[in-house]
């Protein structure tokens, strides 16, 4: 009688955050154990209800604890990000963005994981990059292909705006169109390919298990290509609202993110939100065709949360 294969186990970090419950609820089915790290696990209890999840309260910028909580892993995924921080220097992206995955992949190495799944952005861009949130998703690009080496192989995805019944990208504008009659709004002429949160989990969840997608980058996007104001306007459809969405000049729209930026506790948008506005969230090529996956269209889904 054949030994019983050990169940793999995954450290998601990020995993109680809006991409990170629907990945682990997808590894579970797929027979995985998942282990969360969370800095409060009352606050997220409701992922106990998914058979294998191992919910551990640890601060995983402590790179003890990082270490810690990786013993035993066979792979570990890194969905951590912020849009925006504290301060306005950068350094909030820094740690969250470029520090963490240091002390990641270094945790790795200790304790011997030699997988690890990656959450970059579109457009990131270490130098280039017109934005703190981009540069920095960017560095931590070159860190991960710079410090992997042979021992630790890697896979890199690179996602537009992510949407689904639990977005802030949707839900906040639609939250917005209900409480006023005129939404005046920076950078309409932005540009996303809008892509499904799970058709991004079912990527990396596909990515796990095929060694082919070893050293590689993916760029995740939807099937449609809208401008800010499209969306917006698709949103105010859905609602049967009817509202008057305002575009703002260069100057209004950087008073607007400035004073939203400074004065407004959390941050709904920020400075550093429009400069990466500034370049078009778009796709050069098909990450999740290349993984076989057909990317699904926005507006019957968003339509589906919005009037459920």
């Amino acid at each position: 009688m054949a030994a019983r294969q050990p169940t793999p186990m995954v450290c998601v970090l990020g995993g109680t955050g809006f991409v990170g419950r629907s990945l682990s609820s997808l590894l579970v089915r797929r027979g995985y154990a998942v282990r969360i790290p969370t800095r409060n696990r009352q606050r997220n209890r409701r992922l106990l209800v998914l058979p294998g999840v191992d919910l551990r309260q640890t601060d995983i910028h402590d790179e003890f604890a990082l270490e810690e909580v990786l013993r035993g892993c066979d792979a570990a995924i890194n969905l951590v990000g912020i849009l925006n921080e504290r301060g306005h220097d950068g350094s909030g992206f820094k740690a969250a963005h470029v520090d963490l995955v240091e002390k990641l992949v270094k945790a790795c190495q200790e304790n011997g994981v030699t997988r690890l799944i990656h959450m970059s952005a579109l457009k990131a861009n270490h130098q280039r990059g017109p934005s703190h949130y981009l540069r920095t998703k960017g560095q931590a690009e070159r860190l991960i292909k710079t410090l992997c080496g042979e021992e630790i192989r890697y896979t890199i995805f690179k996602p537009s705006v992510i949407f689904g019944s639990e977005d802030v990208f949707i839900n906040r504008f639609a939250t917005l169109l209900r409480r006023s009659p005129i939404l005046p709004l920076a950078r309409l002429d932005a540009r996303f390919a809008p892509v499904f949160v799970e058709d991004v989990a079912l990527a990396f969840a596909t990515a796990l298990a095929d060694s082919d997608t070893y050293g590689k980058t993916y760029e995740l996007c939807g099937p449609d290509i809208y401008s800010l104001g499209e969306i917006i306007e698709l949103v105010r459809r859905d609602l049967g609202l009817k509202r008057l969405i305002m575009p703002l000049p260069g100057v209004l729209g950087r008073l607007q993110a400035a004073i939203a930026d400074y004065l407004i506790p959390g941050k709904p948008f920020s400075l550093d939100n429009l400069r990466s506005m500034s370049v078009a969230s778009v796709c050069s090529d098909g990450g999740l065709r290349q993984l076989g996956i057909a990317p699904r269209p926005m507006r019957h889904i968003v339509r589906g949360y919005l009037n459920p």
